[in-house]
């Protein structure tokens, strides 16, 4: 079974190295999405992403709460984004002699996620790959097949993968994602 949070950082703080690996795969895809949809590009998003595991490596022996580490670092992923944006965005004063060229501009809507929205979404995908990691092989592999690609493949190829029968793709899929609802549950996610 998958340690916690918890577990790996308190194996940080005695120096286990696999423990800071651990911790750094599963939280290297969302501490370095927050900058690339905050629209910083790649090199921006990778400084940010060492700097935000260079503060945990600093401040390992002082987080009071090892069960909210994810709380922890994405906080962090986000404060170091804002800093970075607003050293890099100069200000723009807006005078009342602005054209009206300009002023239509800055009033067509933004059809994109607020940044608070596009967070929550990263940290609830997050959530379900760390819980999709959690189940059994067959589980996983099966719901991996069916959600996890842009088109499903066809019931016969996923039965094949699973050296089962066509009829039993969709039961197993059934118990899969009950499982999968469980273990979503015990980590505090309640979905929308």
């Amino acid at each position: 079974m998958e340690k916690t949070d918890e577990q790996l950082l308190l194996a940080c703080r005695r120096g286990d190295e696999t423990a800071w690996e651990a911790l750094v795969k599963r939280y290297q895809r969302l501490i370095f999405a927050i900058p690339r949809r905050a629209g910083l590009d790649e090199d921006a998003a990778s400084e940010i992403f060492q700097d935000v595991f260079t503060a945990l490596l600093e401040n390992v022996e002082s987080i009071e709460q090892p069960s909210r580490l994810h709380a922890w670092l994405v906080t962090t992923a986000k404060r170091k984004t804002w800093r970075m944006i607003s050293r890099a965005a100069p200000l723009r004063s807006f005078s009342s002699g602005e054209d009206a060229a300009d002023a239509e501009i800055y009033a067509l809507p933004d059809a994109q996620l607020l940044p608070d929205e596009a967070l929550q979404q990263l940290e609830e995908q997050h959530l379900v790959r760390a819980a999709l990691a959690e189940l059994d092989a067959r589980c996983a592999k099966l719901l991996t097949m069916l959600f996890y690609n842009p088109e499903s493949p066809p019931y016969s190829e996923i039965a094949a993968a699973l050296s089962t029968t066509e009829g039993s793709i969709g039961p197993t899929r059934a118990r899969c994602l009950k499982k999968l609802l469980a273990i979503l549950g015990k980590k505090g996610f309640t979905g929308r």
